[in-house]
C-alpha cells in the first residue's frame, strides 16, 4: 500500500438532514476538493436516493480535484445520519459496490456522531449534535461506542432545532386550544409560525404535517426565527425554549458517561480539562441561548448519579467531520491518514462546578 500511495486519493462525507458535505484527500492529509449535496439521511430519503446523492457529491468533488471520475478512490468514509445499524451498512456498501463501481474500491459506514469523534480525537470522548436532528455518542479508548438520542423527530431529536420548531409550535396550539395554558404569551411565537409557514391559521398547518408535505429540514427551519425572537427581540418563550433545549442537551451527556469504568473516567473525565465534549450542528451557534440550560442540565442529572460531571469543555469543529470519515476510510486501505487532531477543534466554554 505504501509504495503506491502516491497515487491514491481518499474521500469522506458527512450527511445530515439539512446538506452533506464531501471532501477528497490525498495521502499527506491535504484536502484537495470538496461538494457539497443535499441531505442524505436515508430514513428520509431512501437508501437508493441517499447512495445516488453520494456518488453524485464524490463526481463533483473528483472533477474538482482533477481526478477522473471513473477512477475509483482507495477509499470512502461516510459518516451520515440514520446509518447506525449495520445491516444497513453492509447494504449501502453492496448497493455502491454494484450500482457505482467507479466510486470507490473500499468503504467505511458510520453514523455522523463517528465522523465527529474521528475528526476531533484518536482517543475517544463524546459527541453531541444538535443540527436538524440531535444525537450524543460516547466513544471510549477501548472502542466501545454509548448512545442517548438519536431516534428521530417521531421519539427523539431532543434540543434539535425540529425540537425547538415542534416545542413552539405545540406550545401555541395548546395554548389557543386551551388545553396546556403557557406561562408565556405566545403572541410573537405564533406570529413567526405563521410567517415560516406562510399560513393565516392554525389549521394551515396541517399540510406540513403529514407525509405528502412534511418536510422535516424545513420545519426545523423555523428554529432560526426563534433564535432571532431570543437574541434581539428578548421574547420569553422564545428565551425559555432555548433554555429547555440546553437542559436536555445537557441531561444527554449524563447519561453517557454513567457508562464509564473506572479506566475510562480516569482518561475522559478526571483530567485536568475535565470532559470534552465535541458540538457539531448549527444550533450550537446559539450557545448564548443554551448556556443556562446547558449547565442546569448536567449539574440536575448528575446530582443523583454514580459518575458525576466536574469540569468539562466545549469544543467544535473546523474542519468537516467528513475529514474523520476519510480517515476512518483509509483505515479499511491499511493506511493512516495523517491527522492534526488538535488542529481540527476549537474551544469556546470552558466550566467547572463549584
Amino acid at each position: 500500500m505504501a509504495g503506491a500511495a502516491s497515487e491514491l486519493f481518499f474521500g469522506g462525507i458527512e450527511g445530515g438532514g439539512t446538506g452533506s458535505t464531501t471532501i477528497i484527500l490525498s495521502k499527506e492529509g491535504k484536502i484537495l476538493s470538496r461538494s457539497t449535496g443535499l441531505d442524505t439521511n436515508h430514513w428520509v430519503i431512501g437508501l437508493d436516493e441517499c447512495l445516488q446523492r453520494v456518488n453524485a457529491m464524490v463526481e463533483e468533488a473528483k472533477k474538482a480535484a482533477g481526478i477522473d471520475i471513473n477512477k475509483p478512490l482507495a477509499s470512502l468514509g461516510l459518516s451520515l445520519s440514520g446509518l447506525e445499524r449495520q445491516e444497513t451498512q453492509q447494504k449501502a456498501v453492496s448497493i455502491m459496490m454494484s450500482q457505482y463501481p467507479n466510486c470507490s474500491n473500499k468503504y467505511h459506514m458510520c453514523c455522523d456522531t463517528v465522523g465527529a469523534l474521528a475528526t476531533s480525537s484518536n482517543e475517544g470522548g463524546i459527541v453531541l449534535i444538535s443540527g436538524t436532528g440531535s444525537n450524543c455518542q460516547m466513544l471510549t479508548p477501548s472502542g466501545k461506542t454509548v448512545n442517548c438520542g438519536g431516534w428521530g423527530h417521531m421519539l427523539g431529536d431532543e434540543g434539535s432545532a425540529y425540537w425547538l420548531s415542534y416545542r413552539a409550535i405545540k406550545t401555541v396550539f395548546d395554548a389557543e386550544d386551551g388545553l396546556v395554558p403557557s406561562p408565556y404569551d405566545v403572541t410573537y411565537v405564533k406570529k413567526r409560525v405563521f410567517e415560516h409557514f406562510k399560513i393565516d391559521n392554525l389549521f394551515g398547518m396541517l399540510d406540513y404535517l403529514y407525509a405528502s408535505k412534511f418536510d422535516k429540514a424545513y420545519f426545523a427551519g423555523l428554529c432560526k426565527a426563534l433564535a432571532l425572537g431570543a437574541a434581539e427581540d428578548k421574547d420569553p418563550l422564545c428565551i425559555n425554549l432555548f433554555y429547555q433545549a440546553g437542559e436536555v442537551l445537557g441531561r444527554h451527556v449524563t447519561a453517557v458517561v454513567q457508562h464509564m469504568d473506572d479506566e475510562c473516567q480516569e482518561l475522559l473525565l478526571n483530567g485536568k480539562e475535565g470532559l470534552r465534549i465535541t458540538c457539531v450542528g448549527a444550533v450550537w451557534r446559539s450557545w448564548d441561548l443554551l448556556r443556562d440550560g446547558f449547565i442546569a442540565g448536567i449539574k440536575g442529572s448528575s446530582s443523583n448519579t454514580a459518575v458525576q460531571v466536574k469540569r468539562f469543555s466545549l469544543v467544535t469543529l473546523r474542519e468537516s467531520s467528513a475529514v474523520g470519515a476519510a480517515a476512518l476510510g483509509a483505515k479499511c486501505v491499511h493506511y493512516s491518514l495523517p491527522i492534526d487532531f488538535d488542529s481540527m477543534v476549537d474551544e469556546f466554554f470552558r466550566y467547572e462546578f463549584q
